[in-house]
C-alpha cells in the first residue's frame, strides 16, 4: 500500500531545529502533481517571493518563462525536457525556465554572479510556494539548445532550472514503481561539519 499525499509530505520532513523557520524543514520536491490548477493570484505570490531575492549590484538578472497548462508554452518547455522529467513533469499545471541576463545592464560586461542570483530568487520561489501548500521541482534535466530554439532565448541569457509547479498528488498516481519508490524515500542532508568550515578542510564547531 502506498502512501497519501499527505503521509509523504509527513514523511518528508526534516527534523525540526528550534529557531529555524519550519519551511525549510517541510519544502521538498514531489513528482506526482493533481490535475489542478494554480490560480493567478499564488501564481504572483510566488513570482513576488522571486523579485525580492537579493543580487549582486540589485542588477535582478533573473527572468522567468512560464507556460500554464493547456499553452503553447506549456507544451514548448515539456518538449525540451529530457524523457525521464517528461514522464511526470507534463502533469503539472505550470511548467518554466529560469533565466539569467549573462551581462551587467549598466555597461555590458560579464556578471559572474548572475546564475547564483537567479537560484537565490529560485529558492525564495519554491519557499513561498511550499508556504502556501503549492508543490515545486527544479530540473537539470533538459534539452538547452531545444529549449532556446523552442523558445526563442537568447545568447545572452543563460538557462538555469526548469521548475514544474503545482499541487501534489499521491505517489500512486506516477504509475512507475522506480518513480514510487523515490517519492516516498526519506530525504537527508550532509552534516554542517561537512560544508560549514574554519579553514580548508577544518569545520566549524556550531
Amino acid at each position: 500500500m502506498t502512501l497519501s499525499a499527505q503521509e509523504t509530505n509527513e514523511k518528508k520532513k526534516a527534523p525540526h531545529v528550534e529557531g529555524v523557520f519550519p519551511i525549510f524543514h517541510e519544502r521538498w520536491s514531489p513528482r506526482s502533481f493533481a490535475d489542478r490548477d494554480v490560480s493567478r493570484e499564488n501564481l504572483r505570490k510566488v513570482f513576488e517571493a522571486a523579485r525580492w531575492a537579493a543580487s549582486s549590484g540589485n542588477e535582478q538578472p533573473w527572468r522567468y518563462i512560464v507556460g500554464l497548462r493547456g499553452t503553447e508554452t506549456h507544451a514548448k518547455i515539456y518538449e525540451a525536457l529530457v524523457p525521464g522529467n517528461q514522464t511526470w513533469a507534463g502533469k503539472a499545471p505550470v511548467l518554466m525556465f529560469g533565466l539569467a541576463a549573462k551581462n551587467w545592464a549598466r555597461n555590458g560586461t560579464p556578471n559572474k554572479f548572475a546564475m547564483h542570483d537567479l537560484g537565490a530568487a529560485s529558492s525564495y520561489l519554491t519557499l513561498e510556494a511550499a508556504s502556501i501548500g503549492l508543490a515545486a521541482h527544479q530540473m537539470g534535466g533538459y534539452d538547452e539548445a531545444k529549449a532556446r530554439e523552442l523558445l526563442g532565448i537568447t545568447d545572452d541569457y543563460f538557462v538555469g532550472s526548469a521548475i514544474a509547479l503545482g499541487y501534489q498528488d499521491d505517489p500512486e498516481k506516477l504509475g512507475d514503481a522506480t518513480l514510487i519508490e523515490r517519492e516516498v524515500a526519506p530525504r537527508s542532508r550532509k552534516p554542517l561539519n561537512e560544508f560549514v568550515l574554519s579553514a580548508w578542510g577544518d569545520a566549524l564547531e556550531l
